[in-house]
């Protein structure tokens, strides 16, 4: 380890020999000491000429990289399991071309190792351009700012490391599923508006209820079926009716403030992603609720803030507001303090034999006016954001 210390802290302060410096720094040596003992002329003169070269060995390295510049370009967001591209551009303001650069991008250590490349030639007064792409696992912000520039140009006898400051921000998106159909989000507002649409049918006809007519999916209830289109087609149909809301907003509510499983918590990110782009696509208001950012709405601020958020954040900020949630939670006690319409998505601790049953939790209330159910960890969860509801 001190080892490696002091060849990092030679090659960024000064310059370290490589393997062929070691050896022609022996050699120059050997000879010196050969010429003292026999006082030959010949002798001087070759040691002597190691020792020049060694010595322009030991300047031209940290002059090669004296004027290189580095740029960074912006780094697109990506989804969680898709590649980032990044891109950097190594300019050379100089009137003589550089050669054999070798740069590493420092990346976090949570992303990846250090990526390096090796460049032959920066063109005098030019530059290139190094793109790379680097896979993506998990969600996150990642930040970096250090990326080495290294060479032992020309005589490959001395390395030595500069750094460049060139700052990323690398932004990770959970993933969002393709829902098809959600009843956690298109059940909402139904019991709160119930009065609504009950003066609406009375004063409307049947047809102006039905939005449109769809093939039969699993789960649908079977009194929404229209049967003389069902007959025509040969298959079932089924109505799909419009929602009223009333203005009322549904706001997605990831309780972070609490520790969480980290497994489950990623789950649970993936979730309130989910369901906040449905509840767009259903052209509902829809917010999202953190505990560190308060109440969000816009597309790319929610994916933003679910990038970043992890379990256990202070909470910053806004409190939850009294409107009907759908609360992400992985603390049963929570759930009876929900406000009138709301549902939940409840996690259970993996230290908790109960999370091993498919029976809600003994201690979670299974009111009829706060509809949820427990996510079970070994299921597909896109499944189970679009199976019914159970009703208790």
């Amino acid at each position: 380890m001190q080892y490696q210390q002091i060849n990092d802290w030679l090659e960024t302060r000064w310059v370290k020999p490589a393997y062929s410096g070691w050896l022609l720094t022996g050699l120059s040596l050997f000879f010196f000491a050969s010429a003292t003992n026999t006082m030959s002329g010949w002798l001087y003169v070759i040691s002597g000429v190691i020792f020049a070269l060694l010595a322009i060995a030991t300047i031209l390295p940290r002059r090669s990289l004296r004027q290189i510049r580095v740029i960074r370009q912006p780094i697109q967001p990506v989804s969680a399991g898709e590649p980032l591209t990044i891109e950097l551009e190594l300019h050379n303001p100089a009137t003589q071309p550089k050669t054999l650069i070798e740069v590493q991008d420092m990346l976090p250590h949570v992303l990846n190792k250090p990526v390096q490349q090796a460049f032959e030639l920066i063109p005098a007064r030019g530059m290139q351009r190094w793109v790379y792409q680097q896979p993506t696992q998990r969600r996150g912000v990642y930040r970096w700012h250090t990326v080495n520039l290294r060479t032992a140009a020309p005589l490959g006898l001395f390395w030595s490391r500069r750094s460049r400051t060139a700052k990323a921000i690398a932004i990770v998106y959970p993933i969002v599923l393709p829902l098809r159909q959600c009843p956690l989000i298109d059940e909402m507002g139904r019991d709160v508006n119930a009065q609504v649409q009950s003066s609406y049918r009375a004063l409307g006809a049947t047809e102006g209820v039905t939005r449109t007519l769809r093939p039969y999916r699993w789960g649908d209830p079977i009194r929404l079926v229209h049967w003389r289109t069902s007959a025509r087609y040969g298959e079932l149909r089924v109505r799909e009716l419009e929602m009223f809301t009333g203005g009322q907003e549904v706001v997605i509510a990831l309780d972070s403030a609490i520790a969480w499983e980290r497994d489950d918590f990623e789950q649970a990110v993936i979730v309130a992603a989910s369901l906040y782009f449905y509840a767009v696509q259903r052209q509902l208001q829809v917010s999202l609720w953190t505990a560190r950012t308060g109440l969000l709405r816009g597309g790319q601020a929610v994916l933003e803030a679910l990038a970043e958020t992890y379990a256990g954040e202070e909470e910053t900020g806004d409190r939850l507001p009294p409107l009907s949630l759908v609360w992400l939670s992985q603390n049963p006690d929570s759930l009876s303090d929900l406000p009138q319409g709301s549902r939940w998505l409840l996690w259970s601790s993996r230290n908790s034999n109960e999370l091993r049953s498919e029976k809600p939790l003994s201690n979670v209330s299974l009111s009829s006016s706060h509809p949820g159910f427990v996510v079970q960890p070994e299921k597909d969860l896109q499944l189970q954001l679009q199976a019914p509801l159970p009703r208790h």
